[in-house]
């Protein structure tokens, strides 16, 4: 937008039926009563709030409009009556949805406009019109690009959801017309939502090159006899359809708003009212909108308040005592040492565990009383504090006493810091972090969000006392009362958190055992993350060299197929390429519209064509190069000489474990450069890799689970299970079985268990649908215990609103009876592969604490470095490769009696790679 207008008034247009779509695909099924299906939907009104709630912030505005499409026929209709023919009904449950959110736009003081015979495009192109012609600047919030042709010096678009501005810049550079060709150039493409047809086989780089050629659509008419070739004729056979077309997709910009906006032409009628909070209180509380409520509740109560005064709200007033004395210290470690249970949270420099240092520690031992010992504070009023060293001397012997009971909120974290420190904590027997994930996995975990969840108070961020990004301090810097008043708040909040949550889970048996066993694995992981992994960095700088060359390599042969050269890595360059250049087949296109070359189509395209093969291996290459051999050398930490992953409990809600930064888990091994990369992960001199996983997993629980006579039977037996499957749907011995007929039951036997439908498998054995539904008919008639295992299952999912492990852990599936089609269908997938995922990270977890434990007893110096899926890895001294061979597959394989045998099995070698 031209800068010499800044200073002119501001209209916000809201494309409110853009944004209704967009909120209800974006949001989960929400419900008013939560988990209650028969409760009205929520959840594309929580969208829309949110949509335009930010909208407010980043475009703040007297002056704004929502406009929505109007119930009924449009004058488009009468035009051309097959006009959005083909479009889909509004969902039942968006439809509900409608009124609330018309309602609540209406309370939060924005006017709402709904014209009758016309489109929302419409009646924004009018307004648009108009204000800029007022000498208003006008933004446009829309992801809908129709709208582009409305773009001129004072009508920009914006996109809140992507971030994407169109202005007449950003038309051209993304369509390759100026905003006042757009019009035509929709025309000759068409809109294939609303079922307006363009010109066929005339796409946005052929419309775009002939409009400048010929300057509009009435030159390209003029001249259509000259144009030559297959698009010629087919512009030709078009030229009678292209004046209907151009009237359809026109926007109007001249609709009588006059019965709809008071005043009218004035725009006066268009600023916004005071919201009406009794009214959005009641509307709030109605459809279960509870923090909004309570935000609305604050904000009333001190409308001028300052940050700093914006204290949580309390069950009782904290106290919270500052120690700086010694006399204060040793009061509060008697109290700790009578203390039940205390609550321990530490302030520091880092949130990189290995790095930090302590700035501070908060306890609490009771409601409402906490204290904080500053430590490290430091700038101009750095204020009087007792010397760490003195402070941890003083702790110390209830730090490390294991009978010391301690609780914390994500202790693996606080457990490292200490350890920093030379502090080996022990004692630690809750964190409030693990009991919400246990009890509620697909839930938020942080303190704040614990606490307003389950005790209705909202604390202190980070944000509010150290401030945001560049204007952010470290905390060390943060004046000690109010320092100190968030650390004690954070340490008293966790202590009230795990009161509301170690009751359920006392009553909950099996959820109390998984949460013990999340607990163990938290000190085992602590043990895996300080101790690291060995690289060889001068195998990887190898490896990275020689993929370099290989890069360069199919680049060049890219290039070639090309016959151009293009950036191998730019989505928009290869469309160019392969659509508009080489003419290749648009299997799919993204959501502006654009043909689309995700993996998915160039994995399709592959299949016919040379060149999208060439860019998926230098893709995949490209990855590995950045990802692991140029990155992992540089993450070496230099005081250890190794790299240092860390694995977070609490994010799959299966129970796996998630490695990060690096990420350990994620090692491509399908090709030989990704397994490549493992020989890179070594042992020291005079000890070796080991490595141990279990035996078809996932298959054995749905034994297990299924009790299918027919698995339960081959596994018993020890029979190679896909050569067993493959016998009993193709009908043969199994010794009869070929090659092939075993990769099909292998793809079979994994497919089921991730929901495969029969065009998945067909595509994943390259053999036609019905073919494969046919096999997946057959081998449910031979395994009759599976199909009864998966109906049951979703049944029971749909029942419950989750599904459980063999040993407890719940697996909630917020979108098992969602209206929504394909998210209910991705949810009736996971209510049949979770039990199974999350079963065999249970028994993963059951195994590295029993073999962690007996390492412990036996006093040995094996190491376990590395959980990867169903396997874990061991650093190992070559006197103790005996023991680890017999004593690890043994453990592993007892953790859990199941109905079929659990079956471990141990390589060893100079690397992973060579041990796996």
């Amino acid at each position: 937008m031209d800068e010499a207008h800044d200073d002119a008034p501001l209209l916000v247009l809201v494309d409110g039926s853009s944004y209704l779509y967009r909120a209800y695909h974006a949001m989960p099924d929400l419900r008013a009563v939560p988990g209650d299906p028969a409760s009205p939907p929520t959840g594309a009104i929580r969208g829309m709030l949110n949509m335009l709630q930010a909208l407010a912030k980043t475009h703040p505005t007297e002056h704004l409009a929502v406009v929505f499409d109007a119930p009924g026929p449009t004058f488009r209709e009468a035009l051309y009556p097959d006009y959005k023919a083909h479009r889909a009904p509004m969902p039942d449950d968006l439809r509900a949805q409608i009124e609330p959110i018309l309602e609540v736009i209406g309370l939060q003081g924005w006017p709402v406009l709904r014209v009758p015979g016309v489109e929302a495009d419409d009646v924004i192109g009018t307004l648009a019109r108009l204000a800029a012609q007022q000498g208003w600047r006008v933004v446009i919030s829309s992801g809908d690009k129709d709208l582009s042709q409305l773009v001129d010096e004072r009508i920009t678009i914006v996109d809140t959801m992507s971030g994407k501005v169109r202005d007449a810049a950003g038309v051209e550079a993304e369509f390759g017309v100026p905003p006042r060709l757009m019009l035509d150039f929709q025309t000759l493409v068409g809109d294939a939502v609303d079922n307006v047809p363009g010109v066929d086989k005339v796409g946005p780089k052929t419309a775009a090159k002939w409009l400048q050629a010929y300057g509009s659509l009435d030159g390209i008419v003029a001249h259509a006899h000259e144009i030559k070739g297959a698009a010629g004729e087919h512009l030709r056979r078009a030229l009678d359809w292209l004046p209907k077309g151009r009237e359809l997709l026109r926007i109007r910009t001249d609709c009588d708003l006059a019965a709809h906006v008071p005043g009218w032409p004035s725009l006066e009628a268009l600023r916004r009212r005071p919201a009406d909070t009794a009214g959005l209180r009641a509307f709030y509380e109605r459809y279960g909108f509870r923090s909004l409520a309570r935000a609305l509740d604050e904000e009333a109560g001190a409308p001028d308040a300052p940050a700093q005064a914006a204290l949580p709200m309390q069950a009782a007033p904290l106290r919270c005592t500052v120690v700086q004395d010694r006399a204060t210290l040793q009061a509060w470690v008697e109290r700790l040492r009578a203390a039940p249970l205390a609550a321990l949270d530490a302030e520091t420099t880092s949130l990189d565990e290995l790095q930090a240092r302590l700035v501070g520690l908060s306890l609490a031992v009771a409601p409402g009383e906490a204290a904080y010992i500053p430590l490290a504070h430091e700038g101009p009023d750095r204020p009087a504090q007792l010397p760490l060293e003195e402070v941890l001397q003083a702790l110390r012997p209830w730090l490390e006493d294991a009978a010391a009971p301690k609780l914390g909120q994500h202790v693996k974290y606080d457990l490292h810091v200490l350890a920093n420190h030379g502090i080996a904590v022990r004692g630690y027997v809750h964190d409030t972090l693990l009991q919400s994930y246990v009890l509620e996995a697909h839930k938020p975990h942080n303190l704040d969000s614990l606490a307003e969840r389950h005790l209705g108070r909202k604390g202190l961020t980070y944000e509010q006392v150290c401030g945001k990004g560049a204007q952010q301090i470290p905390f060390a810097q943060v004046p000690l009362e109010r320092a100190a008043a968030y650390a004690c708040e954070d340490a008293e909040m966790c202590l009230a958190v795990h009161g509301v949550l170690w009751p359920r889970l006392q009553a909950e048996p099996a959820l109390q055992r998984i949460y013990r066993l999340e607990m163990d694995v938290t000190h085992v992981l602590l043990r895996m993350e300080r101790h690291g992994v060995l690289i060889d960095a001068a195998e990887l700088r190898r490896q990275s060299e020689e993929l370099g060359r290989r890069i360069a390599e199919l680049e060049a042969e890219a290039h070639a197929l090309a016959g151009q050269p293009f950036n191998l890595g730019s989505p928009k360059q290869i469309a160019e390429v392969f659509y508009g250049r080489l003419g290749l087949p648009v299997l799919k296109k993204t959501a502006t519209g654009a043909p689309s070359t995700d993996e998915e189509v160039l994995e399709k395209l592959a299949e016919d064509y040379p060149l999208p093969a060439k860019v998926l291996q230098h893709r995949s290459l490209a990855k590995l190069k950045s990802t692991y051999t140029d990155k992992l050398p540089a993450m070496v930490n230099p005081a250890t000489g190794r790299v240092h992953t860390h694995y977070a409990q609490a994010v799959a809600v299966t129970g796996r474990l998630a490695s990060n930064e690096p990420n350990l888990q994620n090692i491509p091994i399908r090709t030989p450069e990704g397994r490549r990369i493992r020989r890179a992960f070594i042992a020291p001199p005079g000890w070796r890799i080991a490595s141990a996983d279990y035996s078809q997993i996932e298959l054995r629980i749905m034994a297990h689970l299924s009790e299918d006579a027919a698995l339960l039977k081959a596994f018993a037996e020890g029979q190679d299970v896909h050569r067993a499957t493959a016998a009993e749907v193709f009908g043969l011995p199994p010794e009869a079985v070929s090659p092939e007929q075993r990769r099909y039951a292998k793809t079979i036997n994994f497919g089921l268990i991730y929901g495969m439908s029969a065009y998945g498998l067909a595509k994943a054995l390259g053999i036609d649908a019905t073919a494969a539904k046919n096999y997946i008919e057959r081998y449910f008639e031979r395994f009759a215990g599976v199909r009864a295992y998966m109906e049951r299952t979703r049944a029971q999912a749909k029942a419950r609103g989750w599904v459980e492990t063999v040993f407890g852990r719940r697996l909630f599936l917020p979108e098992i009876n969602s209206p929504n089609g394909p998210r209910r269908s991705a949810a009736e997938r996971a209510a049949i592969n979770a039990p199974m995922q999350g079963t065999a990270a249970d028994l993963i977890k059951m195994s590295m604490v029993a073999v962690q434990r007996a390492l412990d007893e036996a006093g040995l110096r094996t190491r376990m470095i590395l959980q990867v899926h169903d396997e874990l890895v061991f650093e190992v001294p070559e006197d103790e490769l005996e023991w680890v061979r017999r004593e690890v597959p043994r453990l592993m394989a007892g953790v859990a009696t199941l109905r079929v045998p659990l079956v471990a099995e141990v390589g060893i070698g100079p690397n992973w790679e060579q041990a796996h």
